[in-house]
């Protein structure tokens, strides 16, 4: 159970806490949550960050509050604790002291005595559960997959106190949103023999494509899944999307202008407002937890325009589904480690089957043609477990060789490239070292600078006869070179010709890689320095 090996003080039934460090300020025990106002009677922790924090620590440090850290979630410990000693309710202070705030949050309040936990949300997930087990509250269903069966999303402004009331933002008491039931259990987020949660989720992609393809494969060829939607036919693909989520956005893109002459365009989403409204394209979101703070801002931007916006998200009850047009899942189940792997896979599969869903729809694409690419499309589970057996066994000693290697490239042209960006992704985020990509074609224009007597560069081989210069180039230079690719490569595990949607397997040799060079280097694989679960801050 949860309390397995607990030395600790026995719990009274009541509580809140926080698994992650604090975003705002250093990362040390002391800016950790929860934290607590002068008296020690309320003790808050919060997802999220408070805007106009400078201003109401001035304040209340004016009238005798005393801080502890410079975090800004302890600012909303002291506010509330302020207005608690003007109204003398813990609610009612939470309402006026969120009236105050600007910025995001999802938090819990515990007040001491009398064990009341208040909570509000507004920009950041947080859902509510009542059940037999007792109340509960968690920022995704994962975490309380166990006991629950239904939850409830706090919607933005709503504040609620756990086990009695819902109320809004101007604290009018209002009728609870309907509950969701719980797609999620228990067995879903365990180790079941794996020694790390990306273990297990490398090994999960074969049978995650599965189950999105089970869901989709049949609406392709006839156009259903597009026409479902109900939205009307684009011109022009714009993608938005941050890390990984890009990349596979990169990926659909590619497809849809490679089989349906479709122009598309990929923006970062924090960079995505500055764009210029165009109401004949499409945007495509895409987030896996649907809460990236980036993506939620770039899709409230004026650059949206007119333009119908379609979310692609492995959570339909989030944020980002609530705010657009039309819904597409990606249904991959938790995403435990920080560090995207299966969820990468099936936004691929399910962008890829929408796409060429739509381009039948709008006759770009015949469906005798569609009908022949998901044939192969339903290959794609096998090519995945196939992929992930050769690099078990190749990949290790390749990892040996490059442990004390301190920069990486990783090199690829056309639809071999957003794949060649996702392997550069993971390898920084897990072993904290340089990784870069370039498009093939452009090492000759500077990076080859970069490229000394065994300097690591990885070239995912997508059958692309220009490919052979760019790795003499490197040779030439003493770089090491590792091929991911077909037959003859040092990793063979692409198949030929490759897919429209370029060498999906790939991306299962270089999460490999990625894990076994981090665990050589004595690093946490599911949870990389720096980096948080979900990109809650802008």
């Amino acid at each position: 159970g949860l309390l397995d090996g607990w030395t600790g003080a026995q719990f009274d039934g009541v509580g809140i806490g926080h698994t992650r460090w604090a975003t705002n300020g250093l990362v040390s025990e002391g800016n950790a949550h929860p934290h607590i106002d002068c008296t020690g009677q309320l003790s808050l922790v919060h997802n999220g960050i408070i805007e106009n924090a400078a201003g109401l620590r001035c304040e209340l440090a004016a009238t005798g509050h005393t801080f502890l850290t410079t975090v800004d979630s302890e600012v909303l410990c002291h506010l509330i604790e302020y207005e608690r000693n003007r109204c003398g309710d813990l609610v009612r202070a939470l309402q006026n002291a969120l009236a105050r705030v600007e910025g995001t949050w999802a938090l819990a309040v515990l007040e001491q005595g009398t064990g009341r936990i208040g909570l509000a949300a507004n920009g950041s997930p947080l859902l509510v559960a009542h059940t037999s087990h007792g109340d509960f509250a968690a920022s995704e269903i994962a975490a309380i997959a166990d006991w629950v069966d239904g939850f409830r999303v706090l919607d933005d402004g709503d504040v609620v106190e756990l086990v009695n009331g819902w109320w809004n933002r101007s604290g009018t008491a209002v009728p609870p949103p309907v509950a969701s039931r719980c797609r999620w259990v228990g067995h879903d987020v365990e180790l079941n023999g794996y020694t790390d949660c990306m273990a297990k989720e490398i090994d999960e992609q074969p049978e995650a494509a599965a189950r999105v393809l089970d869901e989709l494969v049949d609406g392709i060829a006839n156009g259903a899944i597009w026409n479902q939607l109900g939205l009307p036919p684009f011109e022009r693909l714009r993608v938005i999307g941050c890390g990984t989520s890009l990349n596979a956005g990169q990926v659909i893109g590619n497809l849809t202008r490679e089989l349906g002459g479709v122009p598309v365009s990929a923006t970062v989403a924090s960079e995505a407002a500055a764009e210029v409204p165009d109401e004949h394209q499409l945007c495509l979101a895409i987030s896996q937890s649907g809460e990236t703070t980036d993506v939620l801002r770039a899709v409230e931007s004026p650059a949206m325009g007119e333009a119908p916006l379609l979310a692609l998200t492995n959570n339909p009850r989030s944020t980002l589904a609530r705010l657009a047009d039309a819904v597409i899942g990606c249904p991959a189940g938790p995403q435990i480690g920080v560090v995207a792997t299966k969820t990468f896979a099936c936004q691929v599969i399910s962008g890829v089957a929408l796409m060429l869903s739509a381009l039948v729809a709008m006759n770009r694409l015949s469906r005798a043609s569609a009908t022949g690419i998901v044939d192969d499309l339903r290959r794609v589970p096998d090519q995945l477990a196939a992929a992930g057996a050769v690099a078990k066994c190749v990949v290790p000693q390749i990892a040996d060789e490059l442990v004390s290697a301190d920069g990486f490239i990783f090199i690829a042209r056309g639809s071999g490239l957003p794949y060649a960006a996702e392997g550069a992704l993971k390898l920084q985020e897990l072993t904290h070292r340089w990784a870069e990509h370039y498009p093939a074609g452009e090492l000759k224009h500077g990076p080859l600078a970069l490229v000394d007597f065994g300097t690591p560069v990885v070239v995912v081989d997508n059958g692309d006869p220009k490919l052979a210069f760019d790795i003499a180039e490197v040779q030439d230079r003493g770089g090491r070179v590792i091929t991911i690719g077909s037959a003859g490569s040092e990793i063979p595990v692409a198949t030929v010709p490759v897919a429209p949607w370029g060498p999906l397997e790939s991306a299962v040799v270089m999460q490999i890689l990625a894990r076994n060079l981090a665990l050589a280097l004595g690093h946490d694989v599911d949870k990389p320095r720096d980096l948080a679960k979900s990109g809650t801050l802008e």
